[in-house]
């Protein structure tokens, strides 16, 4: 992990300055040895709890055993409770909370710059990023009670938590959600935990949905509330949100003895992702009767019909969680396959006759292809981790800035979240199966990680809205929004960048390709619209995506070598400007054919009938 911490440094002190938070009110007892404190304990935390079991949790898959009461129950390898136990212990489930919650008051930069260390050792073990976007969301959204008895719980790590979104009938599409929630009785407004319904409905895909690493899983499900007549409003609309916890617990936060209302109806055996559990939850089954009736007990977030507002509080956090766990096993691939390159001879050199087989072998990472292989994981995988860093700031700047800046923080993290979350988990899943190509047949096999890598990639395509969905939110939602005002200020900090390159002439280039880029992006944009027909102008929305995600990271690369000092000849130096020049060179043309199906609007895709597949 010693690449990573270096890696690290380098994008928080000399390219995003983090320190400079420190003269903000929030921040002012940090310095950098706290911030360097914080890295050494989680980066010591997953090289010894995460990264020796990563394997492990990958074959031991989680299972079931029943209960004596004939529940299901699941059972984890112990060191999944360990780590669970170590991360907890470290204090990172409350490292951006304030000090009067139990927090450290840590600028989220470097709380998710620790946190990909636990990513790079073992993903599917997995961190706080459920449980942590749960408690975050009832800290904005919660009463002071709620907040008091399940957020505060899940910071201290006593309690976990999940977001129950998908239904087995209804995936991404929230508006056919069939879970119902029913007002329970008379008083049901009298609970001092908030309004109280009985939850009747399937949750399906639900991480960490059932385990027995803490003393309870507090659920946040979201349900339609039937009106008098028996029906709900219609879509979105009529979503509402609820705490549903496993167990129910009373005013003091402690557990009160009883098990609400919600079964395990069993497990997701997944591609990858083997170490956390993925579940079919049901709800108001009557398997238990907690206070005598039947139906899950909830505790209404917020005001009715507003259930899908609060729950995206949660979901955004999540996407920008993955677009970092993509980066992290993409890294991971990369650190693998380099020791690799680097040890394993294969072939000979070249000379004008061929092949010399009287020259010894050479290590296979002496051959260009294998080289460009590495590069091109390096250009995904650095650049991905700037881009998240990047957007980790600007939360802070959100939080923190001027009134000003923190309303500009916010349109640029509308933005960018789509691509946050899908161009890693799209490049970095190709940087995996890089990784394995350069491994050869070994690679293929379980006797070196980075087929698990690949597995564990796969899902992060899938999860937290597909591709498809972000690509439509991008096009279709956020560089329109507000009259284009995100837009335009991506591509104001765009150019911002294009005008300080262009003043170095090594990177002149660079700049120039760059600001082709962005022009070509913004034409495109207005080409989509041109006939203010959504149908036309998102049949194409995932080669947009595709396009927008390849020029911002192609600004994004352009900025850190703004932060490498011109002529350095370190090792460190000498590998970011060729990952850059690579990324340039070699992946920034593409733009041109996936912005032409864009602007012409080309109709193939959404005009092929049915009967011709």
């Amino acid at each position: 992990m010693s690449s990573l911490r270096s890696t690290l440094d380098f994008l928080l002190h000399d390219w995003l300055k983090v320190a400079q938070l420190n003269e903000r009110t929030r921040f002012s007892d940090h310095s950098r040895e706290t911030f360097d404190a914080v890295l050494d304990t989680c980066e010591r935390i997953a090289r010894e709890k995460y990264a020796p079991f990563n394997r492990l949790v990958d074959t031991e898959e989680p299972r079931t055993v029943i209960d004596a009461d004939g529940s299901l129950r699941v059972v984890l390898p112990e060191a999944t409770k360990a780590a669970w136990q170590a991360y907890a212990g470290s204090g990172m489930l409350t490292a951006a909370q304030d000090y009067d919650v139990g927090g450290m008051q840590l600028p989220y930069t470097v709380e998710a710059a620790a946190g990909s260390f636990f990513g790079v050792a073992s993903v599917s073990i997995g961190g706080g990023l459920l449980t942590i976007g749960n408690a975050n969301l009832l800290m904005a959204h919660g009463t002071n009670l709620q907040k008091q008895v399940f957020a505060l719980n899940e910071f201290n790590g006593r309690f976990s938590g999940t977001m129950c979104l998908s239904e087995p009938q209804a995936g991404s599409s929230l508006s056919d959600v069939a879970t119902r929630a029913i007002p329970d009785g008379d008083n049901y407004q009298a609970d001092p935990l908030g309004p109280r319904y009985r939850l009747k409905g399937n949750k399906m895909w639900i991480s960490a949905g059932e385990h027995e690493l803490t003393e309870n899983i507090v659920h946040l499900v979201l349900a339609k509330i039937p009106g008098p007549d028996g029906r709900t409003v219609p879509g979105t609309r009529g979503i509402s949100l609820f705490i549903v916890p496993k167990k129910l617990v009373g005013i003091d936060g402690q557990l009160t003895g009883e098990r609400n209302d919600v079964a395990l109806a069993g497990l997701n055996h997944k591609l990858g992702w083997r170490g956390t559990t993925n579940t079919l939850l049901n709800f108001g089954e009557g398997k238990f009767q907690p206070q005598g009736k039947a139906g899950a007990i909830g505790y209404l977030v917020g005001k009715p019909g507003e259930g899908l507002r609060c729950m995206f509080h949660m979901m955004n956090e999540a996407r920008i969680g993955i677009g970092m766990a993509a980066t992290a096993l993409g890294l991971a691939g990369y650190y693998a396959s380099l020791d690799y390159a680097k040890s394993r001879p294969q072939g000979r050199p070249l000379g004008p006759a061929g092949k010399d087989a009287a020259q010894p072998q050479v290590r296979i990472i002496e051959h260009a292809d294998v080289k460009r292989m590495l590069l091109a994981q390096k250009s995904y995988c650095e650049g991905s981790l700037a881009l998240m860093l990047y957007c980790a700031r600007l939360v802070d700047e959100q939080h923190t800035g001027t009134p000003e800046d923190a309303d500009e923080a916010r349109l640029l993290l509308e933005v960018l979240t789509p691509i946050a979350k899908s161009w890693p988990s799209e490049n970095c899943l190709e940087a995996n199966s890089l990784a394995i190509q350069i491994h050869g047949g070994y690679g293929y096999t379980r006797d070196f990680p980075v087929e698990q890598y690949w597995r564990d990639q796969r899902l992060n395509m899938i999860h937290e809205g597909t591709h498809g969905i972000q690509a439509t939110d991008l096009l279709g939602r956020k560089v329109v929004m507000e009259g284009g005002k995100g837009l335009q200020l991506l591509a104001g900090r765009v150019n911002g960048t294009i005008e300080r390159a262009m003043q170095r002439p090594e990177l002149a280039g660079h700049a120039n390709a760059l600001a082709k880029a962005l022009q070509h992006v913004g034409a495109a944009t207005k080409a989509a619209w041109a006939t203010g027909e959504p149908t036309a102008a998102l049949a194409n929305a995932v080669p947009y995506m595709q396009a927008f995600g390849h020029m911002v990271l192609g600004w994004t690369w352009l900025d850190v070598l703004l932060a490498v000092p011109a002529g350095a000849q370190d090792a460190a130096s000498i590998g970011r400007v060729h990952a850059a020049r690579y990324f340039f060179h070699y992946e920034l043309p593409k733009l041109g054919a996936w912005l032409k199906v864009v602007e012409t609007r080309d109709p193939t895709c959404a005009e092929t009938p049915e009967e011709a597949f």
